[in-house]
């Protein structure tokens, strides 16, 4: 059986992953594909009849998947909400390698980037690199970055696109950010993964705001403390609750997140109004002037 080897940039983790020829990885995946670079890890992809047991500590235990851990490395037993069995196994072998063992009968769902991205466990290298990753829909506008966050089927995706239709913005990504100070500057980057937005692009820009969505019929805007911007934060970052480190790192991620970055709660419908709402707020000249002509 014959390995593809390929290179990976996400944030500052640069990667290594050798993989059958037979796995075609997301679209989405594929455009974090660096031509050279010097990988910090590696990953060792490959094909199991059926994924093993394990004779290790279990330290968290969920529907979807079953944490591990033996001196200090993590293995993880993969799965999908719903379903008894699991589609693979993660084990790091070292500081700098995993081993992932993946169904052969899963092969099938390997073309999406959720499934296929949980595959590696990047989260704990994210946070091992002092970033985050936010559920949000991430835009672009006048150069600078703006994050609409809230729990699925509120209206990130809506929210994002009133933006693209009646101010010309870009969406970035529908989905997910990756929260990382770039010189000092809190920075949203792009993140392989997208959800049901297949919006996926590449791009770093500096936060001008972050933005907690509800729904509701009048628009309104208010800037939250940072007791309530921590709190809603926290809720939609992705935290391994299992490992205390972990959380301790994120939470002071967070905390200097909100130091810098402006955190408000928006309760908006889905015209026009709700974009004029924020807009007042997050770029207060040009809507004086806007508002004048």
């Amino acid at each position: 059986m014959n390995n593809k080897e390929n290179i990976f940039r996400v944030g500052d983790f640069c990667f290594c992953l050798s993989y059958p020829e037979e796995i075609i990885p997301p679209d989405n995946f594929m455009l974090f594909e660096v031509k050279s670079g010097i990988p910090t890890y590696h990953y060792t992809l490959s094909f199991a009849d059926r994924i093993p047991e394990l004779d290790k500590p279990v330290i968290a235990r969920r529907e979807d998947i079953v944490i591990y851990s033996d001196r200090g490395l993590e293995s993880r037993k993969i799965g999908t909400k719903g379903r008894r069995d699991y589609y693979a196994l993660y084990q790091e072998k070292e500081d700098r390698s995993a081993e992932i063992q993946l169904a052969k009968d899963q092969l099938q769902d390997m073309c999406f980037d959720t499934v296929f991205t949980s595959l590696f466990a990047l989260e704990r290298h994210m946070i091992l690199r002092d970033s985050l990753i936010l559920h949000c829909a991430y835009i672009q506008y006048q150069g600078k970055g703006i994050l609409f966050s809230a729990p699925s089927g509120v209206g990130k995706s809506t929210q994002a696109g009133l933006w693209e239709q009646f101010r010309g913005s870009k969406t970035l990504n529908g989905d997910r950010a990756l929260l990382r100070k770039i010189d000092g500057v809190w920075s949203a980057c792009g993140w392989p993964v997208c959800g049901s937005s297949d919006i996926c692009e590449l791009g770093d820009t500096p936060i001008h705001g972050i933005v907690m969505l509800r729904q509701g019929t009048v628009n309104h805007i208010t800037a939250l403390t940072p007791i309530q911007a921590f709190s809603e934060l926290y809720a939609q970052i992705t935290i391994n609750q299992w490992n205390r480190g972990f959380v301790q790192r994120a939470m002071e991620r967070i905390e200097d997140l909100i130091m810098q970055v402006p955190v408000y709660q928006l309760t908006c419908d889905m015209t026009e109004d709700a974009v004029r709402c924020l807009e007042s707020v997050l770029f207060p000249r040009e809507f004086s002037g806007a508002a004048m002509q």
